[in-house]
């Protein structure tokens, strides 16, 4: 019988992984298709952009929303039904017969895939005893760093066959999950259910849409001129006033979105900008492959290939990290991967015609890279939130490096465009990455020292043994 459940169990998630990977190599190899994109419908690097923002922003409003809703109707019902849509999307984007269609199926595909990992780490939590929980996850989360790995490599390959079978590649694969899932899932839902917070929802989806808008449509070639512009203007400032409206939202939440509370500690507050400047230079990666066919004159395809370096950095930089985490703590490891990726997007914007110093600039991005979306910004987090509003400052983590990645892919366009695409706008382009990234490695010096680090990390240990000690009568 325990074979069996054993059994049961690897097949679920052997079945997981699959529908992970599928979805995380669609953020992999999204950057490669992008300037044959704007090549066959004729667009700028503004409206390009929209490509990957477009999917981040619908990416981040499906993560709760198909969370929760996994929670009310099961989650084998809700993993097919993301799984479905992610096709769906797929499908309209490599038969879209105009850029506005493609759009939209970008946004289906970003709404499925937000909904596929959660409900897989949550079918995970409901099939999986407590002692296997941990390596399971671990499994799922090693999927992203497999994605970036093979990602740039299945591009280029596809991309000899047209940009359409990146996308056309996802659909046997959704068949094959969605088959296996209808077998193979569970159909349970927990037992205790929180009232889903549609309002802090709704309210976030406004702020971060207008802001990615707004962001977009800035000339920065004349930023005071662009600023007054009906498209800017109005929308930046319906982004900074629902920022107090959406706070004021979460504090009186019963299961928030983002739970306020948690950025009273300067620790998690720190950790929660550093995690944003993760995602603003994981989206930088999308906009490689337009840089070298525009510095080095090569195929689109071929450009996929050069990414290679940055995701065997990235493979060597994680584990590597993670191991200093527990010698030196989190404070130096953060230092040195903000630097690396500061040092490596200021290289690649001085030097982007030069061959060998883009990919000592790549390599050294690819590094710091690593650890700042590998275990570094979450150990801190682990460490500091109390275990009882872990779940919560985990999903700070993940909103925050969605929003990144939504403001990272939303600007960079709007630099590209504003300086005439090609090789300036790319350039001056990863040079505003690179500021941004030198203020976030000052401020990773506010860290907490491994002092006071383990000082922290001794008193959670307590608290936590007092709460599982039985009461004395």
């Amino acid at each position: 019988m325990t074979q069996t459940e054993t059994k049961a169990r690897n097949q679920v998630l052997g079945l997981l992984f699959i529908g992970v990977l599928m979805a995380a190599l669609d953020i992999a190899i999204v950057g490669p298709a992008l300037p044959a994109i704007r090549t066959a419908f004729g667009v700028d690097d503004r409206a390009t952009a929209w490509v990957f923002t477009i999917y981040v922003l619908l990416n981040l409003i499906g993560t709760p929303l198909m969370a929760k809703l996994s929670d009310m109707f099961g989650r084998r019902s809700i993993y097919v039904l993301d799984v479905a849509l992610f096709a769906l999307g797929s499908l309209l984007v490599a038969i879209s017969p105009n850029f506005g269609v493609l759009l939209a199926g970008r946004a289906i595909q970003g709404l499925g895939a937000g909904g596929i990992f959660p409900v897989a780490s949550a079918v995970i939590g409901d099939t999986f005893p407590p002692e296997k929980r941990g390596s399971a996850l671990g499994l799922i989360g090693a999927v992203f760093g497999i994605a970036f790995l093979i990602g740039p490599i299945i591009g280029g390959i596809l991309l000899m066959f047209g940009w359409q079978w990146l996308f056309i590649i996802n659909l046997p694969l959704a068949a094959l999950v969605i088959m296996l899932s209808l077998r193979l899932l569970p159909t349970s839902r927990p037992a205790t259910q929180h009232p889903f917070d549609w309002v802090g929802m709704i309210v976030l989806s406004i702020l971060l849409t207008a802001l990615a808008y707004g962001l977009n449509q800035i000339n920065t070639a004349n930023v005071v001129q662009s600023l007054s512009s009906l498209q800017v203007w109005p929308f930046l400032a319906l982004a900074i006033v629902l920022v107090p409206v959406l706070w004021s939202i979460e504090g009186r939440a019963a299961d928030p979105i983002l739970r306020t509370s948690l950025f009273a500690r300067r620790q998690i507050a720190l950790t929660a900008a550093l995690a944003a400047g993760a995602g603003l230079a994981e989206a930088a990666i999308v906009f490689i492959p337009g840089l070298v066919v525009a510095a080095f004159g090569v195929s689109e395809s071929n450009a996929s290939f050069m990414l290679v370096p940055i995701v065997l950095a990235m493979a060597v930089g994680s584990p590597v990290s993670g191991r200093m985490l527990d010698r030196t703590g989190s404070r130096v490891v953060v230092i040195l991967g903000s630097a690396l990726v500061t040092l490596g997007t200021l290289l690649v914007s001085l030097f982007a015609t030069n061959m060998v110093m883009f990919y000592v600039s790549t390599v050294l991005f690819g590094l710091g890279l690593a650890v700042l979306l590998g275990a570094a910004l979450r150990y801190i987090i682990l460490n500091e939130a109390p275990a009882s509003e872990r779940a919560s400052a985990q999903a700070i983590m993940t909103i925050f490096t969605s929003i990144g990645q939504l403001i990272g892919g939303a600007a960079a366009g709007a630099v590209v465009a504003s300086q005439g695409g090609g090789v300036a706008g790319y350039t001056a382009s990863f040079l505003s990455i690179g500021g941004v990234m030198l203020l976030l490695t000052l401020a990773a010096f506010g860290l907490k020292n491994r002092a006071a680090e383990l000082a922290q990390m001794h008193n959670r240990s307590n608290e936590l043994s007092e709460n599982v000690q039985p009461a004395h009568t």
